[in-house]
Order: structure tokens, then C-alpha cells, then sequence
């Protein structure tokens, strides 16, 4: 019996595109190892947003990549994006009892301003507040937002609109402003003394 392997043609066209993509300069992004088994080919990113202009963001994510030539029935498709957030936030956010539907909405406005098309998507959002006592009680209460999530891409060849979307809900979660294609943001420099 011949077993015959996927062709990792198409997946090379999402590797290209992921690979390719020009983030934010508030993002940092690394490739990372890949799960395996999951599907015959993968890629994984971690990212984070970085202290710009005098601001810290506590937020950080990984997104996977898992492709199937010849299709999931699960997935309703070939492509699925698989992501995890994780940001620091105040915490009148996390106990707003809101959260939740405003964090997923985010996910699903960011595909869309994308023009990304999709399928199957699913996920949860947590938020979650801490409070220290005894020796602990001067730390400051702490509230975080998890957002996990998974999609199908609809249509092949929007790879990069998919990422695009992934990208502006990182920086929703982290509180970033949207931009705009092709704006820069100017930053004023500080003057040299004389």
C-alpha cells in the first residue's frame, strides 16, 4: 500500500504570506516551534506589544497556523487559525459585565474590516482579578482578559487579511488605537541642546 503525503505547495503560499506581513512597530513577532499532529503542516507566532512612545502595554499573544490540503471537516475548510491573548487590564474592565460580547466582537469587526471571509469560528473570553492579603495586601489588585479563539479562513489566498485581522485585535486587547493603512504615526523628537 503507497501512502501518498500532502502536497505542501499551498501551504508554502501561507507561509509566504504570513511570513511577509508588515506589522505595527508597537508589535514584536517571532516564529516559534509548531504544535504537531494537529494537521499535516503548521506554523506558530508569538507576539507582543511593546512599550511605545513612553507607554507600556502588558499584552502578549501566540497565534497558530494549522493547514490541511486536503481539508477538515471540523474546520469546514483547509487553513484554521488558532490564537490565544493575554493582556493586563484595569479592573473596572474585567468586572464589566460587558467584556465578554466587547472582546469577541473585536474578533469579529477585525475579520471583517479585514475583508477577511471565514467560517466555523469559536472561542472564549476569561477575565480574571486578584487581590493579595497578608504580607501581600500592598500589591495592588490585578485584572487580566484572555482571549481565545479559533476560525476557518473562507476563501484560500487571504492568508494576509487573516493575519492583518489577528493583528488588530492583539492591539485592541492591549488598548492601541487603530491605524489606518498606509498613516504613519509622527512622533515628536526631543530637541538636541546647544
Amino acid at each position: 500500500m503507497i501512502t501518498r503525503l500532502p502536497d505542501a505547495s499551498s501551504f508554502a503560499d501561507v507561509q509566504s504570506a504570513v511570513r511577509s506581513f508588515r506589522w505595527r512597530p508597537e508589535v514584536e513577532v517571532v516564529e516559534i516551534s509548531s504544535p504537531l499532529r494537529l494537521a499535516p503542516f503548521s506554523m506558530a507566532l508569538e507576539a507582543e506589544v511593546r512599550e511605545m512612545f513612553g507607554r507600556e502595554y502588558d499584552t502578549e499573544g501566540r497565534l497558530v497556523v494549522l493547514h490541511n490540503p486536503a481539508g477538515d471537516d471540523i474546520w469546514q475548510g483547509t487553513t484554521r487559525f488558532v490564537s490565544y491573548l493575554h493582556a493586563d487590564v484595569e479592573v473596572e474592565m474585567a468586572t464589566d459585565p460587558v467584556l465578554a460580547d466587547v472582546a469577541w466582537s473585536w474578533l469579529m469587526d477585525a475579520l471583517r474590516n479585514a475583508g477577511a471571509e471565514w467560517v466555523a469560528a469559536s472561542g472564549t473570553v476569561t477575565a480574571m482579578t486578584s487581590h493579595s492579603f497578608g504580607e501581600l495586601e500592598a500589591t495592588p489588585q490585578q485584572a487580566v482578559i484572555e482571549v481565545r479563539s479559533s476560525w476557518t479562513a473562507g476563501t484560500s489566498g487571504q492568508d494576509a487579511r487573516h493575519i492583518a485581522a489577528w493583528q488588530d485585535l492583539l492591539c485592541q486587547v492591549a488598548g492601541l488605537e487603530p491605524q489606518s493603512d498606509g498613516v504613519t504615526k509622527l512622533v515628536a523628537r526631543a530637541r538636541r541642546s546647544s
